[in-house]
């Protein structure tokens, strides 16, 4: 067990890594002759403006909003970095959008791009596997009713894991992955009570059990849980009542991964278990250079009053 538990979290960006502190968040960029900077990123979240959001088994769904909107404006601010880097002359649509709006067109590309993942994501993860079970049912019958939320849920399971393997083969997203690594190693390092060197981050573990990744796998499994009460078979159908039922299952997950965090029993490493193993995909070994940002990151958002320690 660490000596401490801190409530700094992060999230890996395109060549950089954000943290997000109780009172600051900040993203550190390394560009490609390895100088690295720093850039502050504000949003009014809403578990501070509205303090009854931030009880528990309320927070779950606010505090996931608030990372979106933090992920969403960094995942900006690295995508015009990295742009800013590769600048070339621009010719034929690309000068055209360029010239008509301008510093705009990151943002309108990622708006676009938001849209449909999030329409892909509900047709794979929540219609297709209803139709593929009701498929299923009319070729076997009606006595595999009962299995219905378990192929489902097993379903999105295997849709989320390949999804996660075809990208990892990427070379940027493998740098990304990588950073996710910096970022582990990093806050183990700060809850060891360690001093913030690249030597004392290096030898750190990869695998966080309060992972993004992990969290996705914890609200999939809780998913097949909450699916087992749904009684329509419906694909659209299904699908509005699985979608209402989400903030349920992220208040519920955040809760269960919160408690996690904080106790090392048996139990604890149960539910952490597939989460960890996940991340074995999704967290790579990172160079100096990334842990470098990683500390970067960190140092700007640590309190001095050390208010983010929860022990």
């Amino acid at each position: 067990m660490p000596k401490r538990i801190t409530t700094i979290g992060g999230q890996a960006l395109m060549e950089g890594i954000m943290m997000v502190g109780p009172k600051r968040t900040t993203a550190a960029f390394c560009d490609s002759e390895g100088n690295i900077t720093t850039e502050d990123i504000h949003i009014d979240r809403i578990t501070k403006k509205y303090p009854i959001l931030g009880k528990p088994f309320i927070r779950g769904i606010f505090a996931m909003v608030d990372t979106f909107r933090l992920g969403y404006k960094a995942l900006s601010l690295s995508a015009d970095r990295i742009t800013d880097m590769g600048e070339e002359e621009l010719t034929g649509i690309d000068k055209w959008l360029d010239e008509h709006l301008g510093d705009k067109l990151t943002g309108i590309i990622m708006g676009i791009g938001s849209v449909l993942g999030v329409g892909l994501a509900v047709v794979l993860f929540f219609v297709l596997p209803t139709f593929l079970f009701n498929l299923l049912q009319g070729a076997v019958g009606e006595g595999i009713a009962g299995w219905r939320s378990v192929f489902e849920g097993v379903l999105r399971i295997a849709i989320f894991l390949g999804y996660v393997l075809c990208v990892s083969l990427l070379p940027d997203i493998k740098r990304v992955f990588q950073y996710h690594g910096a970022e582990h190693k990093t806050i183990f390092c700060y809850e060891a009570d360690l001093p913030l060197t690249v030597e004392n981050v290096r030898p750190q573990k990869r695998f966080h059990p309060r992972c993004g990744t992990s969290f996705m796998i914890l609200m999939l499994l809780l998913g097949i849980i909450v699916g087992f009460f749904i009684p329509f078979s419906n694909p659209i159908l299904r699908t509005v009542v699985k979608l209402l039922c989400i903030p349920i299952i992220v208040n519920i997950g955040y809760e269960v991964q919160k408690a996690c965090a904080r106790h090392d029993n048996m139990l604890c490493r149960i539910i952490t278990a597939p989460g960890l193993w996940m991340q074995r995909i999704t967290v790579k070994e990172p160079d100096d250079k990334m842990i470098e940002a990683a500390i970067a990151a960190l140092q700007a958002v640590i309190p001095e009053n050390g208010e983010d320690l929860l022990k």
